[in-house]
C-alpha cells in the first residue's frame, strides 16, 4: 500500500513548518508554533485473590495533555481577552470567570509544499491554563518577541472529511 494513495510518487512526509490555526471559524494570525497532540491513557492493574501472582491491566482514564501556542506579540488582543476570561480578577467576587465562553474549539490545518490542505485536525473544549502576555526581555537579544498560551483540551480527532489532494508536477 502506498503512503499517499493520490501521490505514489511521494516519498517524504509532510514538513512541520506550513499550518494554520482556527478559532471562531477564524485564522489565528501569526502563530509560529504549536506543540504536539499527546494523550495517554492509565492503567487499571486488577488481579483476584484466586488468580496467579500476575496482574491484569485494563484501559482506565484517558487524559489529553495541553497544547502550547506560540506567536510573535502584536497589537491583536484575542489571546489576552479570552485567557482573561478564565479568571479576571478585577471582577467582583461571583463573576471572576466567565463560564459561558472560557472554552473555545480549535482546527489545526497542514499543507504541503504547493500550499494544499492535507490534513487537519480538530481540537475540543480548549481554555486557558497559562497565559505569557510578554517575553522575558533582553537588549542584547536579536529575536522577535513571543506570547505564548497553554491549553487544557478535551479531546482531539483527525478530521478524515480532509482527502489527500493530487500534487501538482512540473511540465
Amino acid at each position: 500500500m502506498a503512503i499517499f494513495p493520490a501521490n505514489p510518487h511521494r516519498l517524504d512526509p509532510y514538513k512541520n513548518f506550513k499550518f494554520r490555526l482556527k478559532w471562531d471559524g477564524q485564522y489565528v494570525a501569526g502563530i509560529s508554533k504549536v506543540s504536539g497532540f499527546k494523550r495517554a491513557t492509565g492503567v487499571v492493574v486488577h488481579r483476584s485473590g484466586g488468580d496467579p501472582s500476575t496482574v491484569r491491566t485494563l484501559p482506565g482514564q484517558q487524559e489529553n495533555q495541553a497544547i502550547t501556542l506560540e506567536r510573535g506579540l502584536t497589537q491583536d488582543l484575542k489571546f489576552h481577552e479570552w485567557a482573561s476570561g478564565v479568571w479576571d480578577f478585577r471582577a467582583a467576587p461571583g463573576p471572576e470567570n466567565s463560564l459561558s465562553d472560557f472554552r473555545k474549539d480549535f482546527y489545526l490545518e497542514f499543507y504541503n509544499d504547493a500550499g494544499q490542505l492535507v490534513m487537519a485536525y480538530k481540537i475540543y473544549r480548549c481554555w486557558a491554563t497559562e497565559y505569557q502576555a510578554a517575553p522575558d526581555l533582553d537588549g542584547d537579544a536579536n529575536v522577535i518577541a513571543i506570547e505564548h498560551i497553554k491549553l487544557e483540551n478535551e479531546g482531539w480527532e483527525r478530521d478524515t472529511s480532509v482527502a489527500e489532494p493530487q500534487e501538482p508536477t512540473l511540465s
